[in-house]
């Protein structure tokens, strides 16, 4: 049966254009679709259960995106040579369409739901993470699973001043801005990236060209539905409600919430006493009553315990622990906490708190990039882990979370263009959350900061962060932006805001909305806010540490680069390895050694300034080439009867004949006469000797030539008789003619050797045996 294909084209502007497809491919599924741009095509589709799991009361939304190595023609790296678990270039993906997608469900839909994606073709000019939000959506919008309103993302980048949407991997290496920007026809959803010190009105100018590009996305969406055919919702079994409960529920512990939330207490302590407050009222329910709705009471327990958190900060400006809205919390830092880290540092806020370390090291120690979009290397990354007794609680350990890996991202691309093109380190940074109650990822930034300059990276400018959250009554249509928020005021808001940056501007940003039709008002105001935050806790930091240590400390490696010919790579490295080996064992240093552009890059990482010396001085040596007419101090190594071998001292290995017709202007006799086993002095280096190839060094060419002292002419220009021959009665090749009996009685016949030994006399024979 030939399938009924429809496709819809969306035209950028520039001469490119996206499609969508659908009717070709994963037929079965709710909702699939293929988007292609240029030659790059990814497939989503969109599954979700025709009925909720008994129990659940929240929606099992599983986003799941992966790039094929077929894609681009590549095979997997590892030993069984297949796909495995996600990198963490597909789980920030993930994150970006997953934080869109999820609030847009219906809050009573529990069906179980998978969004998978994949890279099915990839082109080296499109970067597909910006179609994947498009390629979800358009998913939903032909299936029939509830999903209230249809949304988009884009990558906007910024050239010369000019605004671009989805730009090639070319285009974003020369970009100031590389952000994510999600969201409906009518509100910003999503927004992440990080931009080089932007103001933050070039920011919301970034976020709106952004906004116009995805409505014409969603207009795209809309044909295609409209071409589908618009499917009828799918009907499910709502979530029970209670009026009744709902209202008993507000009269018995509303108050209580209130009150408990305007004491401004700390987490603990007001965790204990909504806890307390909850088992009061579930007491005043009967057994039955509990056993047939207490699902219900402890919903509507939650339910009001937002209501009173939120009418508190918005009626009285009051917060959980007791701060305005545009407080901070108290910090105070420490750096060099850890003796035997590279850096280390403590940055305490309220009540999160992250640890911050450095490690310095060479080029093998980078990150290695391994994608089929993508391959290459990172030489700073930052590691961030959430260990569970960070929130008092005791939690299975499976490895890094998803969210780990978004939010040391984030604190990596906050840092990353602070450090110095011309750091010859690699650099690793892990945080280590040993407190949290709300921010804990720019606590992270914040402690990276602190642990990099005390490592002695010449970081450009310090960089802080702050996390921002939003209130909001759509009825009464009051809002209020909070600075610094806690673990609870996430958990309850309507926005999570971080931002972080220099003093001079914005360098990363990580926005989620959780409610629908966001003001650009309340974001203006939220930007002007955070950096008002941002520079106070930015003030924090330089008190303790203002600027990074001159030097890396004492037990720090110390990094030394050199350059050298791409000839003498084989030389350093030696046969089989032996001379870059056993270089590293006797000066404990560590050298790696990269080929770039027919020339040798040498990294020398040692903590010892002698290991380190030594390697330097025998790559002097390696690659050591004297120069003609140029001077040089050496050191007689052998004596030959024919003159002395010398080492030159600025590059020991090297060695050269000193002949005994260059030690002195007078005739010697002896070598030792003039020179002797482990005399230093100077020579001239003459060159190559165009009769003996070999390299010639003189050390009378250095000394006062003698008063009246008669150079002999060369062979060829000496007098000569008629027959050729010189007053040494040598002719021009150096050959004695004089007559028989001279150097013409190598040619006289004298018989094979053989026969010479046979008329020997056998009595001759046998006496020198004998004898």
């Amino acid at each position: 049966m030939i399938p009924n294909v429809i496709k819809e084209t969306i035209d950028l502007g520039d001469g490119r254009t996206i499609t969508i497809e659908t009717g070709k491919l994963a037929k079965q599924a709710d909702g699939a679709v293929v988007v292609q741009m240029g030659n790059a095509m990814l497939l989503a589709t969109v599954v979700s259960a025709r009925s909720a799991s008994p129990g659940i009361d929240f929606l099992p939304l599983t986003l799941d995106y992966r790039e094929k190595f077929a894609a681009a023609g590549r095979f997997p790296g590892g030993f069984f040579k297949r796909e495995a678990r996600p990198s963490d270039g597909e789980v920030l993906t993930m994150r970006l369409v997953d934080r869109v997608l999820r609030p847009l469900f219906p809050k009573d839909y529990h069906a179980e739901t998978q969004v998978m994606i994949q890279l099915m073709s990839h082109d080296d000019e499109v970067m597909p993470d910006a179609l994947a939000g498009l390629a979800a959506s358009a998913a939903l919008s032909i299936s029939d699973i509830p999903f209230e309103t249809l949304i988009s993302e884009v990558r906007v980048a910024r050239i010369d001043g000019q605004f671009i949407i989805n730009p090639s991997k070319a285009q974003l290496d020369l970009s100031d801005i590389d952000m994510m920007i999600g969201a409906s026809m009518d509100s910003i959803a999503m927004v992440e990236g990080e931009m080089k010190e932007i103001s933050e009105l070039e920011m919301i100018s970034a976020i709106k060209f952004a906004h116009e590009a995805i409505k014409v996305q969603i207009q795209a969406q809309e044909r295609l539905q409209a071409a589908v055919g618009k499917k009828e919702v799918r009907t499910y079994e709502e979530e029970r409600k209670d009026e009744t409960i709902l209202a008993k529920v507000k009269e018995l512990a509303y108050d209580k919430y209130f009150a408990i939330a305007s004491e401004g207490s700390a987490k603990h302590e007001r965790t204990e006493k909504f806890a307390a407050v909850k088992e009061e009222v579930k007491a005043l329910f009967s057994d039955e009553e509990l056993l047939e709705n207490g699902d219900l009471v402890s919903k509507y327990l939650s339910k009001v315990n937002k209501e009173a958190v939120r009418n508190v900060i918005l009626d009285k400006g009051s917060r959980l622990d007791g701060r305005k809205t545009n407080e901070i919390r108290p910090i105070w830092c420490e750096v060099d906490y850890l003796p035997s880290t590279h850096g280390s540092a403590l940055f305490t806020r309220g009540e999160t708190q992250a640890l911050a370390t450095v490690t310095l090291g060479t080029s093998r120690e980078a990150n290695i990039i391994d994608r089929p979009t993508e391959q290459g290397e990172e030489k700073f990354y930052l590691h961030y882990n959430f260990p569970p007794f960070s929130t008092g609680e005791a939690k299975p350990l499976r490895g890094t979370s998803r969210r780990e890996v978004g939010h040391g991202n984030l604190a990596q691309r906050a840092l990353k263009n602070m450090i110095p093109a011309e750091n010859p380190y690699t650099v690793r940074v892990v945080s280590e959350v040993l407190e949290s109650n709300g921010s804990s990822s720019m606590a992270t930034v914040c402690a990276g900061t602190l642990a990099l300059m005390d490592a002695g990276i010449q970081m450009i400018k310090p960089v802080s962060g702050i996390a921002m959250g939003l209130i909001s009554d759509e009825e009464t249509g009051r809002w209020a932006v909070l600075s610094d928020i806690l673990g609870d005021e996430d958990h309850l808001g309507d926005m999570d805001f971080k931002v972080t940056g220099t003093a001079d501007g914005i360098t990363a940003c990580q926005m989620d909305i959780k409610i629908k039709g966001l003001k650009y008002e309340i974001m203006e105001k939220a930007l002007e806010q955070a950096r008002d935050g941002r520079l106070h806790i930015l003030g924090k930091l330089i008190e303790v540490i203002d600027t990074p240590r001159p030097e890396v400390k004492r037990h720090s490696p110390k990094i030394i680069k050199v350059t050298i010919p791409g000839a003498f790579i084989g030389a350093l490295i030696g046969p089989g390895g032996k001379v870059i080996q056993e270089l590293q064992k006797l000066s404990g240093t560590t050298i790696v050694i990269n080929e770039v552009d027919e020339q040798g890059e040498v990294e020398i990482l040692g903590t010892s300034p002698e290991g380190i010396d030594m390697v330097l001085k025998k790559i002097d040596s390696i690659i050591f080439k004297p120069q003609i007419g140029e001077s040089y101090s050496v050191k007689v190594i052998k004596l030959l009867d024919f003159g002395a071998v010398v080492e030159y001292l600025d590059a020991p290995g090297n060695e050269v004949l000193l002949h005994v017709s260059e030690l002195d202007w007078a005739r010697t006799e002896n070598v030792t006469d003039v020179v002797n086993m482990g005399d230093v002095f100077d020579v001239k280096y003459i060159g190559i000797d165009p009769k003996t190839r070999k390299e010639k060094v003189s050390r009378k060419a250095l000394m006062p030539k003698p008063e009246g002292y008669k150079e002999r002419p060369p062979r060829e220009d000496r007098p000569r008789d008629d027959r050729g021959r010189d007053n040494r009665g040598r002719d021009d090749r150096g050959r004695d003619n004089r007559g028989p009996g001279r150097d013409d009685r190598n040619s006289r016949d004298r018989g094979p050797r053989e026969e010479r030994r046979n008329d020997a006399p056998k009595e001759d024979n046998q006496d020198s045996q004998e004898s």
